[in-house]
This record gives C-alpha cells, structure tokens and sequence, in this order.
C-alpha cells in the first residue's frame, strides 16, 4: 500500500517543512500535479518544482500530467526526477509509444483515466503499464468531493488488472480522506493520492497516519 500527499495542497511558502511532515509520517511517494491550463482548467506545476522535490528528499516522485501532448515533457520530467509519468489517454495519439518511452527514460509509466473515461482506454495498453490512476473526482482542482460511483469503476479496474498485468499498481486521486479511504481500498485500489486530508490537517505526519490506519484492515 502506497500513500502519496499531494502538494497540490501544500503550503508552497513552507514546503520543506511540509515535506519533512509527511515523509516523517510514513508517505510512500509525493504526488505532483501538473496542469497546462489546457487539458483542465487550471495552471500549476513544471520541472522547477520536480527538481526542488528531489532536492528535498528521495522519495518517489509521482508526477500526473493533466496536460496536452505530454509526450513533451518525457525528456525533462526525467532530467528533473520523476519516478512515476502518468498520463491521460486522451490527451495524446500515440499512447502505447510514450509509456515505452517513460520506461526507456527510467521512470514507471501509467495511465489516467476521468470519472467518464471508460476502462477501455486503457485496456489495449494494459500489458505496457506500470500504474494505473482511477480519477475520483473531475480533475483541476484540490478539496473537491470524491464521486461515490467511482468505487464501482475501481472494482472493475481490479478485476481488469488481475486479469491482464497483477504486477500494475491501482491508484486513486481525489477526494481521498479517512471516510473514503476505506471504500477506495475494498474495491482494490493500493496506490492512494490525499492532498487536503493531509496537507491541510493540523498535523501532517498524523494524517498519514491515521490514513494508513483506516486502509490496512480489508475486510
């Protein structure tokens, strides 16, 4: 199980000391969100804050892009630290080529798929994934609500993995708290991204925690 903050929803005034916070509470992986203003309406992250992450710490870094074309940012992504290039399908023509290419750069490769970006998306390059990213809220954004229907969609994408590639790590973004942590981990989700839930709780490193915590026991 892997718990990802996602800075997103840092204090950017105090990121060392935030970073500090949630490596200290156990976080698996740091979570960056980079958004071109295109494919979401929203403008955030590029290569500057990739490298002051890997400045900051060794954990991996995994990187979303919500952007147009991301084949372009393979090469610098990687020059800055990336571990983990996760993309969306429809962003994008040539989709099995740029995953191989994150892979030759020597970062982990995955997908990412909207709340109404249907599984098949996905399922021709299953077998050329690292990592597959289940959107649980429409991407753009941080503090929104996590979408009951995507619980279902997490389910469907556990039995599509245990079919095709069970070595695919299964992860979700949004919404992610101590109340739908639970769900997202039943229905087979391993890979978990938080950014309010952590970021913005008193103490951070407790969030992770207590995030851990909620998940473990699958019943």
């Amino acid at each position: 199980m892997v718990i990802a903050p996602s800075v997103l929803s840092a204090d950017l005034t105090r990121l060392a000391d935030q970073v500090a916070q949630v490596t200290e509470g156990g976080a698996d992986w740091l979570h960056v969100d980079v958004m071109d203003g295109r494919f979401v309406p929203n403008l955030t992250f590029g290569t500057k804050m990739i490298a002051a992450l890997r400045g900051l710490t060794d954990v991996p870094l995994d990187v979303h892009l919500m952007v147009v074309q991301p084949e372009h940012y393979i090469e610098p992504f990687a020059d800055a630290g990336a571990t983990v290039f996760t993309f969306h399908p429809e962003a994008t023509v040539h989709v099995q080529r740029h995953l191989d290419a994150a892979r030759q750069r020597g970062m982990r490769a995955g997908l990412a798929l909207n709340p109404a970006t249907p599984l098949a998306h996905a399922e021709e390059a299953f077998d050329d994934l690292d990592l597959l990213l289940i959107m649980t809220v429409n991407p753009g954004f941080a503090g929104q609500q996590y979408l009951p229907g995507a619980t279902a969609k997490i389910a469907r994408a556990h039995r599509l993995r245990l079919e095709r590639n069970p070595a695919v790590r299964l992860e979700v973004d949004g919404g992610i708290s101590r109340e739908t942590i639970v769900a997202a981990r039943r229905a087979g989700a391993d890979t978990f991204v938080a950014g309010s839930a952590v970021f913005c709780a008193g103490d951070p490193a407790a969030a992770v925690r207590e995030l851990r915590r909620m998940c473990l026991p699958v019943v």
